[in-house]
């Protein structure tokens, strides 16, 4: 496994080796004529590339990724008195490791490496510059004393612990078996329970390799970063009575990819956020630019927008995706007083199997953190597409339930074959939605969507796009 902080990001270095080398460079004539001749032919070569390639786009975007590297230094965490018995406490071990890794930014920064072992601990803080590294057959578990579970204040663009009142732990120890349901059920005057494994105000990280199991409460919880990436990781929870054990929460985040993972667990698989209601509205950090391809899930609901999403959720792509034995398929929730907006949202190429409702929308998800939210800030959800979706053993494919306050604009299927499990009349399931259906789908589609051919020609306006039709009984 390993978490990585990179250094000074690849772009902030090469502005500042730029800076210092133009005016050394440009003074020689010789040097700037070969310069421009080097810049004709490479626009001469782009221009013939994309021409062939059926297109014109001499500039485009290379989305950002943080590149695994080589740290100048590594230590053991045996170095710093680690024993990994599963007995011998290691918190101050790593304390001393991060410590002496935080001192290393000026030169690159530091790996630290768990050896194959169990390694109990409370929980502890990473730093920046660092590689978390840790060997095959290498567990990190946490104590089950709640006396080293430090507090912390709630986040602010939630101003409230997301189940109770005041501040949240900051990490739990690993939960089993019935001890994780009593936990998770207990009374209201406990703390709220913390994610697994929190990045926060950070930038350039790199999960990779890893197993997180058996987290209270969300998994893994990016909040407010940029350029993340997360990669081959497996995320396992109970499935059942294990509440708000999301897999993923990317929170307020910018540029990510979460690509080729299985994520088991008795939530969400992935819950895409960015605040909650009042407070979401003020922090104003929106998440956007997010790629999910390549996962297999079996959850509650497998990949999700909301219902905390009052910064706005923008430019979400989601492909290659399996999701199996699960209630939901892909869904978005939201509700009168969240504000913001759900919108640019693709959906590509999207397998259910023996799943309850294949593709849910829901605007009516009231939980709010107290009486101060405003129920006139209403949400904006429009441009969603579904492409290449198929299945089987699928109760409900499609319910869409916009409002007459929230109606849900520009949404666009096609290429669509689900196998259901009962033959009822009303089985794709709209209310308040205006969008089209592009060719032949299965099964047949809501009267609120206009109907074209595969050329996109128009065949049919709906009736429409108000008509309510939508059975939670079924």
């Amino acid at each position: 496994m390993m978490v990585e902080t990179p250094p000074l990001g690849r772009f902030q270095y090469q502005r500042l080796e730029f800076k210092r080398w133009v005016p050394a460079f440009l003074s020689s004539h010789k040097t700037l004529f070969t310069v421009l001749w080097i810049a004709a032919f490479a626009s001469v070569f782009v221009w013939q590339r994309n021409v062939v390639g059926g297109g014109f786009a001499v500039f485009w975007r290379v989305p950002m990724r943080p590149m695994p590297r080589l740290r100048p230094l590594a230590f053991n965490l045996t170095d710093f008195g680690g024993v990994g018995d599963g007995v011998t406490l290691n918190t101050e071990a790593f304390e001393r490791a991060i410590l002496a890794i935080s001192k290393l930014r000026k030169k690159g920064g530091g790996q630290l490496n768990v050896p194959s072992g169990r390694w109990l601990t409370a929980p502890f803080n990473l730093t920046s510059h660092m590689t978390l590294f840790l060997a095959e057959d290498a567990v990190i578990l946490g104590i089950e004393d709640e006396k080293y579970w430090p507090l912390m204040p709630p986040l602010p663009s939630y101003g409230y612990g997301r189940e109770h009142p005041g501040p949240r732990t900051q990490w739990y120890h690993k939960w089993t078996g019935s001890n994780m349901v009593e936990k998770v059920s207990s009374k209201a005057s406990q703390p709220h329970k913390g994610p697994l494994l929190q990045i926060m105000w950070s930038s350039d990280i790199l999960i990779t390799n890893i197993t997180l199991r058996d987290s209270p409460f969300w998994t893994l919880h990016p909040y407010d970063c940029k350029n993340v990436t997360i990669r081959n990781v497996t995320i396992l929870a109970p499935i059942f009575e294990a509440p708000n054990t999301d897999g993923i929460d990317p929170d307020s985040c910018e540029d990510m990819v979460i690509e080729d993972c299985y994520i088991s667990v008795g939530d969400d698989g992935i819950a895409i956020k960015s605040g909650w209601d009042q407070y979401g509205i003020a922090y104003g950090r929106p998440s956007m630019n997010i790629l999910i391809r390549n996962l297999v899930v079996r959850s509650c609901a497998g990949v999700s927008i909301g219902s905390e999403m009052s910064g706005g959720v923008s430019n979400v792509t989601v492909e290659n995706v399996l999701v199996w034995s699960s209630r939901r398929a892909v869904r978005i929730k939201t509700a009168p007083g969240r504000g913001g907006y759900i919108r640019h949202i693709t959906y590509r190429n999207l397998t259910f199997d023996n799943v309850r409702v294949g593709i849910v929308i829901k605007t009516d998800y009231n939980e709010h953190p107290d009486e101060g939210y405003d129920p006139k800030a209403v949400p904006k959800l429009e441009d969603i597409s579904y492409t290449g979706v198929h299945g089987q053993g699928v109760r409900v494919p499609v319910r869409i339930h916009g409002s007459e306050e929230i109606p849900v604009r520009n949404v666009t299927f096609r290429d669509m074959s689900v196998g259901i499990t009962y033959k009822k009349k009303h089985i794709f399931q709209c209310a308040f939605v205006e969008g089209r259906v592009i060719g032949t789908i299965f099964p047949a589609p809501c009267e609120n969507l206009d109907r074209y051919d595969e050329q996109e020609r128009l065949i049919k306006h709906s009736v429409s796009q108000n008509l309510t039709d939508v059975d939670y009984d079924f």
